[in-house]
């Protein structure tokens, strides 16, 4: 990930995560603010399921779902670069005063400048990090946003944006721009327009021109982009080869980025994690405001509180299958130990991801330290086994890896197995790794279990079994 750089018309990517929280009172001013009638997150259309959706209907004052939604606070990530690796000047805070829900079926994210001239406002990430493109299918991200309305000189450093980042990202801060980042809606200083932007490869250069990404703009269709609601979407369309990624505001397209544009390599380190998570926030200043600006951003004539408002978050998808429940054993039935035991077959899980296989069928993933699986009944005879092997995979980031074990009957049981396991080339990309067992005989519940010292996904798991 780059420090802030120069950018111009296309957008830099921005950063996550957690510090301590700043508070700082100051008045809320809404002058100019179109406060319509809302909608309701829409149904997906004929062939479209919802995946997730959030619809802000929370009473006025209240702070967004922690079930959710995170609230990044500070000027950076613990361990991440200094603001948010774009150079914003923002503190952003956890503050009603600065993002809540406005009682009318909207979240309001409010950037403030207090007494002395400092610049408070909020960004929000999803809790959840596994959106992705299901295997031969689409996946759209979307969300109705009405941007702060302010424009001209008064609009200076304004930045708010709608965008996501790969699940990797978390915990690491310095694997940008190789995980990706889908920015579905960007807009600077107020100018009728808005961005969409992809982010990969390397920095500087590489296949996304980095750090200025694979862009296109366009005014919003009517109404302008400040004064009134648009509904921005992003789609990933892995049913189609060379895959598409799409840009649309209002249904109108207005950007596409091919597979065969990005090449292979970056094309799969992007596409092969565990997914993405999306995230609301409205930046003060940094490298693309000032950019576009020509000078330094914000100035004396910006104005401060004016919301962005969001009036629902959606995530879609259509075709590439259905994700059937694990098969398990028959009641009282056993599983062979020497026999392949599929990771997704578990009786029972914490953590756990299920999601389609490159080898065919599912494999279990967004595996992390604490995450397990349970398999009943596993019956490993009178003589036990001599070791196991399981299939894996891992795009963790430089640096990150951990262990896989095997427990029986507990998965705070002492381990009887395991092995260590870091980065194989990619989420999909599988190697059979050993590990040597203690005794065992009879039938048990056996947990995998998942132990590293790093907070970030570090493994895949397609199969496992014993071995005598």
């Amino acid at each position: 990930m780059p420090p802030p750089l120069a950018v111009t018309a296309a957008a830099p990517a921005r950063r996550r995560l957690l510090a301590s929280v700043l508070l700082v009172s100051t008045t809320i001013a809404l002058a100019g603010v179109t406060m319509t009638a809302q909608a309701a997150v829409p149904p997906p259309p004929a062939g479209w399921s919802t995946v997730w959706s959030d619809d802000f209907t929370g009473a006025a004052g209240t702070l967004p779902s922690a079930a959710n939604w995170i609230i990044d606070t500070g000027h950076n990530y613990p361990g991440g670069p200094a603001n948010w690796g774009t150079g914003e000047i923002q503190n952003y805070t956890a503050s009603t005063a600065n993002v809540s829900h406005d009682g009318g079926g909207n979240l309001r994210i409010t950037p403030l400048r207090d007494g002395g001239g400092g610049w408070t406002s909020a960004r929000i990430e999803t809790v959840r990090s596994d959106f992705k493109a299901p295997a031969g299918g689409v996946l759209a991200i979307e969300g109705r946003i009405q941007m702060p309305n302010v424009t001209g000189a008064a609009a200076s450093g304004y930045w708010p944006a709608f965008w996501a980042l790969g699940a990797p990202y978390r915990g690491n801060y310095q694997n940008w721009p190789g995980i990706g980042e889908f920015d579905v809606m960007e807009n600077v200083n107020g100018i009728n327009s808005v961005w969409g932007v992809l982010h990969c490869g390397v920095a500087p250069g590489g296949p996304c021109n980095e750090s200025n990404g694979l862009g296109a703009s366009r005014a919003c269709p009517g109404a302008s982009c400040q004064s009134a609601f648009h509904t921005y979407r992003f789609e990933w369309d892995a049913s189609i080869s060379p895959q598409q990624l799409r840009w649309y505001v209002d249904g109108q397209l207005y950007h596409t980025v091919t597979q065969s544009q990005v090449g292979a390599s970056a094309w799969s380190q992007m596409t092969s994690h565990a997914g993405y998570f999306l995230l609301l926030n409205v930046a003060i200043g940094g490298a693309f405001p000032n950019g576009v600006a020509g000078s330094g951003t914000p100035t004396a004539a910006t104005i401060p509180g004016r919301p962005m408002l969001v009036d629902y978050v959606a995530v879609y998808r259509r075709g590439g299958g259905t994700t059937p429940p694990p098969t398990t054993p028959p009641p009282g039935g056993t599983r062979d130990a020497y026999a392949q035991i599929e990771a997704e077959s578990f009786n029972g899980q914490n953590g756990v991801f299920v999601e389609a296989c490159s080898e065919g069928g599912q494999n279990i993933g967004a595996l992390r330290n604490g995450d397990w699986a349970r398999y009943d009944n596993v019956d490993f005879g009178s003589a036990g086994p001599r070791d196991f092997v399981a299939r894996v995979a891992s795009g963790a980031g430089s640096g990150a890896s951990g262990l896989v074990e095997v427990r029986v009957d507990s998965p705070t049981a002492a381990p009887i197995g395991s092995f260590a396991i870091g980065n194989t080339g990619g989420w999909q990309s599988w190697r059979s790794v050993p590990g040597n067992v203690g005794a065992v005989t009879g039938r048990h519940s056996v947990y995998l279990t998942f132990t590293s010292g790093q907070p970030n996904d570090f493994v895949n798991v397609n199969w496992f079994t014993f071995r005598r």
